[in-house]
This record gives structure tokens, C-alpha cells and sequence, in this order.
């Protein structure tokens, strides 16, 4: 005898109305300041290369494309719209990423993306906040660099620190032979995800900015205080990271740079290389925009609300019951 498939929905009623409330929320928030909702494809013909995540690919056959991916963000979409003169514009959107299930992953979840034409890191900052804090009804943010937060709550100086004194921190976590393949960042993330990350945002929500230029993604890079460091930030509340956001990087030549870093860090780590994007290339040969952007996290942002800690109590159908 099997066991009977579970045809309930994890979410409760007043779960489903407080989602229904918050997508109301975003868009009364975006459309008082005339910003752009629009849609992209959940399904697209390239993956990513980022070497920390890993796309779910599909089998289609259509117009004359054989293969594609679900989207792990509508990111390279919305800079196409960008690019093609679309102006400020935001997109709530499924996104899904393959291997990623806990109390604060699903592997497909919803997101709200978004891009401000004009805007630098520091303007998008302070409107994530206006929209974050509207939501919950909490003070507003503090803003710690990555450099002070590593340093006051793990002991760490992530700009000076060696290879080997971080490998032998993070010798409680893994063995030597297994951090011999994760690199520098890759060790930094670990003390980061173990150490820091769960005192944040405790007392009050708080941004963290100013990461080390080798964790850049697609932000643009400056100098502070003698180090290379990325026009990003991240937004944390009683530990959990709500949102990733970018003062965008547009130059073309740049971002090839960074596509080919990320596949020679795929080969390192046994992944597959991923094709690179060429569309969105070309949209950023014909330029984009200057502007900034920020992917929020509404499951997560619904948890918050509701007191949450796990992210089965705010989905309809969890991957388990899907």
C-alpha cells in the first residue's frame, strides 16, 4: 500500500491573505511613484554562471531553441527592457534554483525585482527601506560595510585577512580537503553564513554594503579605504537575508570579463561551464542605462510579517506537496 499523496496546501487562509495583502502593498507602493510593472519569461533560452547558483534546465523544443532554463531571476530580461528604453520598472516573478530547500529555501519561490533609471546604490537603499518598513511597521534600517561587520562580529578583517589563517578558521566547519576547493570567497561565505549573518538585523533591520570587489556579481567597483570594493548591499532582519541590490555595472566589456571569471570558478568547483547570454550582451552593447537594482525576497518578507521561521508555513504548495 503507498502512501496517499498530501493534497492540502501547507498556508493557512489568513497566510494566503496576508500574500494577497503584501502583493497589494507592492504594487500601491511602485505605482505612487510611477514605476513600471512588467513581465518577463520564466523560461529562457540561457542559464547563469554564477558559480553559487545552479539553474533547473528544461527539455523544449520550439522555435527552432532546443533546451533552456528556468529563470533563476528575471534579471537579464528586465535589462533588455532597460536597454530598449522601458524606464523604472519592477516585476514580481517565480524564479527557481535547483538543490536549494531548507527553512528559508524552496526550490522555486517568488521574487520582486527591481531597476531605478538614475538611481545609485544609496537612493535604492533608502527605497528598499521605504517599502521594507512600510510593510513590517519597524524602524528603519542601520548600515554596516562587510569589512565592520565580519570584523566586529566573527574577529575577522575579510581585506587582510590570509588564505590559510581563513582556511584554519573554517576548519570547524569543513576539512582542510574540502576548503582546498572552495577559495577565498568561498570561505568567506561560510563565516559569513555561520557566524555573521545570524546576529544581524536582531535590534534593528540593518544594510550590509560595501563587499569585497571579488564579490561584485554585476555592481559597478570603487575604492574605499585602499580596497577594491562592490556598489552592493544586503538587507537582513532578525538574521534572515531579505534582498540583494546593485548600483548596476554597464559596461559590456566588463561584464564579459566577469562571465569568462565565472566559468573558469565553475571548472575549478566540477561544474559545468553555462553558454553565456548573448542577447543580453547585445543589450548592453546598445547600453543600459545608468540605474540601480534589488531582488527582494517576498516569501521571506512574508515570514518576517507573520513571525515565520520556516518557509512551508507561507507557500501554498511547497516542492513536498507541489
Amino acid at each position: 500500500m503507498t502512501d496517499r499523496p498530501v493534497w492540502q496546501p501547507a498556508a493557512t487562509r489568513a497566510v494566503l491573505e496576508s500574500r494577497a495583502q503584501l502583493l497589494a502593498h507592492v504594487r500601491g507602493f511602485f505605482s505612487e511613484r510611477q514605476v513600471l510593472e512588467v513581465e518577463t519569461p520564466v523560461l529562457g533560452r540561457h542559464g547563469v554562471t554564477d558559480v553559487n547558483l545552479d539553474g533547473i534546465p528544461a527539455a523544449v523544443e520550439a522555435g527552432g531553441v532546443q533546451g533552456g532554463w528556468l529563470q533563476t531571476s528575471p534579471e537579464y530580461h528586465m535589462k533588455r527592457l532597460l536597454a530598449a528604453g522601458a524606464g523604472s520598472i519592477f516585476q514580481v516573478a517565480r524564479v527557481f534554483r535547483n538543490g536549494e530547500r531548507g527553512k528559508r529555501h524552496n526550490p522555486e519561490f517568488s521574487m520582486l525585482e527591481w531597476y531605478r533609471v538614475g538611481f545609485d546604490d544609496q537612493q535604492l537603499m533608502r527605497e528598499v527601506a521605504d517599502l521594507v518598513c512600510g510593510w513590517l511597521e519597524c524602524s528603519p534600517p542601520v548600515t554596516l560595510s562587510y569589512r565592520d561587520a565580519m570584523h566586529s562580529i566573527a574577529g575577522i578583517d575579510p581585506m587582510t585577512v590570509t588564505d590559510r589563517e581563513l582556511e584554519r578558521y573554517c576548519e570547524q566547519w569543513l576539512e582542510p580537503e574540502q576548503l582546498a576547493g572552495l577559495g577565498r570567497d568561498g570561505c568567506l561565505d561560510l563565516v559569513m553564513s555561520f557566524v555573521v549573518e545570524p546576529e544581524l538585523g536582531r535590534e534593528q533591520p540593518v544594510f550590509i554594503n560595501r563587499y569585497p570587489a571579488s564579490q561584485a556579481a554585476l555592481a559597478r567597483i570603487s575604492e574605499h579605504q585602499g580596497y577594491e570594493v562592490a556598489h552592493r548591499f544586503e538587507l537582513y532582519i532578525n538574521g534572515l537575508e531579505l534582498c540583494n541590490g546593485y548600483w548596476e555595472l554597464t559596461d559590456p566589456a566588463d561584464q564579459r570579463a566577469r562571465f569568462a571569471a565565472d566559468n573558469r570558478l565553475r571548472r575549478a568547483s566540477g561544474k559545468p561551464e553555462m553558454a553565456i547570454d548573448d542577447a543580453f550582451l547585445a543589450a548592453l552593447d546598445n547600453g543600459l542605462p545608468d540605474c540601480a537594482g534589488v531582488a527582494l525576497g517576498l516569501d521571506r518578507l512574508l515570514m518576517l510579517k507573520l513571525g515565520s521561521t520556516d518557509i512551508r508555513d507561507v507557500l501554498a504548495f511547497p516542492i513536498e506537496r507541489a
